[in-house]
């Protein structure tokens, strides 16, 4: 009876930041960019003919892969778009993680990716981070299927250099490395110049957080032709038009538009660096930070305490009830009136405490 339910999808999903649709609220939960897409992007939207979209978009996206390629220094034939880097990490385990061995990735990380292995049937295995939160290149001698770290990782914020990578590369040359760079443009190392070295390296990397187009969902890699062709005849496989028209017009205006790019990234580290200092003088423990949010814990304060009472506050933060990091609180860069608002009302709450 019912037998059909029997060949559903189970499966646990991916539950990303609270989406409040309250008003007069601080938004600090989701690592999305406080400023404006670039005055280009926007004039780009403005002067969008929309009588165009009764056609296809540029099933290659051609345009926008050279604009990124001149960006990065690379050939056009080394760059792959997707609908966000999502898409492009999600098409990336299907087209490279194919054998029986397991992949690697650490165990404190982006939650999607055992998502992502559970729905593809990928096995997988994780390391853990040392007790600073840094990843241990040493794990990653064994034998894998692939292997995939994002740097800087998320939810800690930690960036490690290219030392690291090197060794990352030299450990693992019969298997296709992914870094994951959504959060590099903030501060820390980017890989991208070693896909020319190393053939099985893939970087991949996003325009929701330092371009401030979330909701155009642009994500794309960088690799060898090797990779990115195979990646391309997965996508076309699957779905052949993944980056829209719009996406295309106003993803150019903004990878031209390198002043603002620059200004707005700059605007988020400054602000990152005064409220690090200022949780750390109240008592906070603040790890050194490579992108646009904290991850922050208090040795006499519960973490879901903090993040409860900011809440009825209507200071939307991030915390996690996971092993490891369940005291601890990953917290967006907003504007320095949005952060402002946030420190007021953490101090409030520390006040009530001490009563």
């Amino acid at each position: 009876m019912n037998t059909w339910k029997n060949n559903l999808r189970d499966i646990e999903p991916y539950v990303p930041g609270e989406q409040s649709k309250e008003s007069d609220i601080v938004k600090i939960n989701a690592n999305e960019n406080p400023y404006p897409p670039s005055p280009m992007a926007v004039k780009a939207l403005r002067e969008f003919g929309a009588e165009s979209l009764r056609f296809y978009p540029s099933a290659d996206a051609t345009p926008l892969k050279e604009a990124l390629a001149e960006h990065y220094g690379v050939g056009v034939e080394n760059v792959f778009l997707g609908n966000g880097s999502d898409d492009v990490i999600a098409l990336s385990f299907q087209a490279f993680f194919n054998s029986e061995k397991p992949i690697a990735y650490p165990d404190i990380t982006y939650s999607f990716y055992p998502v992502w292995c559970r729905l593809l049937k990928i096995p997988y295995k994780t390391y853990p981070l040392t007790d600073s939160f840094r990843i241990n290149v040493e794990d990653y001698k064994e034998e894998n299927g692939g292997v995939i770290i994002p740097n800087p990782n998320a939810p800690t914020s930690i960036c490690e250099g290219e030392e690291f990578v090197r060794r990352l590369m030299d450990y693992n040359t019969d298997s296709v490395v992914i870094i994951d760079e959504a959060y590099v443009d903030f501060g820390g190392y980017s890989s991208v110049k070693l896909t020319k070295e190393y053939e099985n390296l893939l970087v991949t990397g996003t325009f929701s957080k330092s371009r401030s187009l979330a909701g155009m969902r642009i994500g794309f890699a960088i690799g060898s032709r090797t990779l990115i062709s195979v990646l391309e005849a997965v996508k076309n496989s699957y779905n052949s038009y993944t980056v829209d028209s719009l996406s295309i017009a106003m993803g150019i205006a903004s990878v031209k538009d390198d002043e603002y790019f620059r200004e707005t990234i700059n605007k988020v580290i400054n602000t990152r660096e005064r409220v690090t200092n200022e949780m750390r003088a109240l008592g906070f423990t603040v790890l050194d930070s490579s992108a646009n949010f904290i991850f922050a814990t208090h040795e006499s304060v519960s973490a879901k305490e903090i993040f409860e009472y900011l809440k009825t506050k209507k200071v939307f933060i991030r915390y996690f009830n996971l092993p490891r990091i369940d005291n601890y609180l990953r917290i967006s860069i907003g504007t320095d009136g949005e952060m402002d608002r946030f420190l007021t009302e953490l101090k409030n709450y520390l006040k009530e405490k001490k009563k």
